[in-house]
């Protein structure tokens, strides 16, 4: 029976000190696991599921149809855009949509939104949330 609690005691000391080693490869996506969580248990036990101001379906021809979308803010300002009659078509729809997906699921504001989008795009790139590659083999000479 000793022998049993010696080798749990043993067990949790290093398995504890790997987590401890390990922490800056695993932490990080456990904490954005937790916050996605929170804001998503958030979103269930209010009120808001019931009505939602943001369209299914939400595509643009114009810069200011994104302004009034709420896709402005002082950071990423369109109205230079608008009030020099820029004739392009706007943002990128399929951006929109998941920025506007974000906005909603999350509560957040369109910054806030805009670098979660961009986090993920990186994520899905292979790339850092500080720019840099996650390739093992990258060198950088600064």
């Amino acid at each position: 029976m000793a022998y049993l609690l010696y080798a749990l005691t043993f067990l949790t000391l290093v398995s504890g000190t790997l987590l401890y080693v390990t922490r800056a490869h695993w932490l990080p996506s456990f904490t954005y696991q937790i916050q996605d969580l929170g804001s998503r248990l958030r979103y269930t036990f209010t009120r808001e599921y019931i009505y939602s101001r943001l369209p299914a379906t939400f595509t643009s021809s114009s810069f200011a149809d994104d302004m009034e979308a709420g896709l402005s803010s002082s950071t990423f300002d369109l109205g230079a855009n608008v009030e020099g009659g820029d004739s392009r078509a706007g943002l990128d729809d399929a951006a929109k949509r998941a920025i506007l997906r974000i906005m909603k699921k999350r509560r957040l504001n369109f910054d806030a939104a805009r670098r979660v989008y961009m986090e993920q795009r990186f994520a899905d790139n292979g790339i850092g949330a500080d720019g840099r590659p996650r390739d093992p083999k990258f060198v950088s000479f600064s």
